[in-house]
């Protein structure tokens, strides 16, 4: 019998895993289960995980929802910034039509 973890078998392991990250992560911040599935299933995390090479299904589920939490504050911190930038860049277009018009 074979025991190796390949990406081809994989995908047995994930679903443990996957349900209670996404149980602490609802909890966390008061989501729906679907809402919290759908924000780790969309995650760089779950891509990493899905991934055999990266070793990351070796982690337990208090350690992959971290991993989680932590990507999902730097993407959160990149969006603000970039929504940021396209509030200052509206206001510049709108005082340059403003001054050639």
């Amino acid at each position: 019998m074979n025991l190796d973890i390949t990406n081809e078998n994989l995908y047995l392991l994930l679903p443990c895993k996957i349900s209670r990250v996404v149980q602490i992560y609802a909890h966390e911040h008061n989501l729906s289960l679907i809402e919290a599935m759908r924000c780790f299933y969309y995650s760089n995390t779950y891509k990493r995980l899905a991934d055999e090479s990266t070793k990351l299904w070796h982690y337990g589920p208090v350690a992959l929802y971290q991993e989680f939490n932590l990507w999902k504050s730097c993407n959160s911190k990149r969006k603000n910034r970039f929504s940021n930038l396209s509030i200052v860049l509206s206001s510049l277009n709108a005082m340059l039509l403003i001054l050639f018009l």
